[in-house]
Parts: C-alpha cells; sequence; structure tokens
C-alpha cells in the first residue's frame, strides 16, 4: 500500500500494536497522529519517526479530548484519512461476583466509548472530505465467553457492533469500517494476562503469541480494495487466508 499524502490517526500508540502501526503507516508514506495519555513515551516515538509524525496526548475515554485530538491532528495535516481505534485495556481481570464496579466501568469507559468517541469525532471530517476508513482492533473475545473477562468480551462485543452500526449508516458515503481480530499478540497485555494466571490463554507460551507488527501490516492491507469484501464486518489474522493476503505468509 502507497500512503503517501494520507493522514492516520492512531489511538493507544504508545506501545504495542499502536506503535508499530505508527511506523508501518510512517513507512507507507502516510503522515502519522500518535494519540495516548503516555505523552511522554508518544512525543518519543514521533521524534523518532520525524516530521511526519505529530504525538497528542489523550484519554480516548472523554469525548472532548479526543474531539480536540482529531482537530489538531486535522490543524498539523490537513484532513483524516485513516482512524485506527486501537486504545484498550485488559485489566481488571476478575470474575464477574468479585468484580471492582468502578474499574469495571472504567474499562467500558476506554474498550467500548473509547471507540465511540473516536469514530464520532472523526465521522464529520470524513465524510466532509468524501470518505475514509476506520478500522477497528477487535478481538475473539467478542465471540464468546472468557473467563475472570467479562468487560473485556463484552467491550470487545459491543465495539464490533459500532463496526456494523457505522457500515449501516455511512457505508454509502464511502466511509470503510472493518474490524480486525488479531489473535494474541506479543505486548504487555500479554504478559499482564500471564500474570493472571485465570482462564487457557494465561497459559499459553510466549512463542504462541504473534508479533506486533503483524496486525500492523494487516491494518495497512485493510485500507486498500482488497479489504472491501469485509466492510462492516471482522477481518481475523488467525486466518491463514488472510495472512496470505496481508503478505505475511
Amino acid at each position: 500500500m502507497n500512503m503517501q499524502g494520507k493522514t492516520v490517526l492512531i489511538t493507544g500508540a504508545s506501545r504495542g500494536i499502536g506503535e508499530s502501526a505508527a511506523r508501518e503507516f510512517s513507512a507507507a508514506g502516510a503522515r502519522v497522529a500518535l494519540v495516548a495519555r503516555s505523552k511522554d513515551r508518544i512525543a518519543e516515538i514521533a521524534g523518532s519517526i520525524g516530521p511526519n509524525a505529530i504525538a497528542i496526548p489523550c484519554d480516548v475515554s472523554r469525548y472532548w479530548e479526543m474531539e480536540k485530538a482529531v482537530s489538531a491532528c486535522v490543524e498539523t495535516f490537513g484532513g483524516l484519512d485513516v482512524l485506527i481505534n486501537n486504545a484498550g485495556v485488559i485489566d481488571p481481570i476478575s470474575h464477574l461476583s468479585q468484580a471492582d464496579p468502578d474499574q469495571w466501568g472504567h474499562a467500558i469507559d476506554i474498550n467500548l466509548k473509547g471507540v465511540f468517541n473516536g469514530m464520532r469525532a472523526a465521522l464529520p471530517v470524513m465524510i466532509a472530505a468524501g470518505g475514509g476508513s476506520i478500522l477497528t482492533i477487535g478481538s475473539g473475545a467478542a465471540h464468546g465467553p472468557v473467563e475472570a473477562w467479562s468487560h473485556y468480551c463484552s467491550s470487545k462485543a459491543a465495539a464490533l457492533m459500532l463496526t456494523r452500526c457505522v457500515h449501516e449508516e455511512n457505508g454509502h458515503q464511502d466511509i470503510r469500517a472493518i474490524s480486525l481480530s488479531p489473535g494474541t499478540v506479543a505486548t504487555q497485555m500479554q504478559h499482564d494476562i500471564k500474570a493472571s494466571g485465570i482462564n487457557p490463554i494465561s497459559q499459553l507460551d510466549w512463542s504462541d503469541h504473534i508479533p506486533a507488527d503483524w496486525p500492523a501490516k494487516a491494518l495497512l492491507w485493510m485500507c486498500g480494495a482488497e479489504a472491501d469484501d469485509w466492510l462492516g464486518a471482522e477481518i481475523s489474522l488467525r486466518d491463514e487466508t488472510i495472512r496470505q493476503k496481508v503478505g505475511l505468509i
């Protein structure tokens, strides 16, 4: 994919998939806006990428902050072509009967409301410009219960429905909404899951996880017409056919 002249805003860009995506899209010629709460870290990453990257400190769970982040991106680069909803948390890993209500709600604020906030802030800009891509990091947890992950499963299932809703409402306006289920990825989140010792996923060996640049490369591929068959749906990186299309095999 040649992303020359395109602008990409990535949430949760301070590490893992978000950081890898920022570097992958920049290497493809895109201008990238890195959004995260870790302002020093995203500033460091943006500095290492160069003048076509900016760091925008933002808490995605607060709509007004996300709206300002999109405005800052548009003001700096002149538009917004791709939004990548990547920010997400796995904490608190806890059985529902013992979950802290405030922490459970905070996970929903980030994993679900954060996705809505990004979509809501980006859509008017993209519609006015004639289209754009909204790519959201999903999960297999959206499709079935996982022990001690009630917050994560619920928020990922709801975020997938948001992708479907955007396609239903704005697909005719050339808004390309797609979810990506990457599988288990070698990021800090997997260290947190491993430390919990709860459910089969925590028992996986580190070698079972894919590197963070795999979903980053998939997100880049998803910006092209070849991914249009999945508009309003979810792409699974566990699918060998998808991996071949992306060039990972």
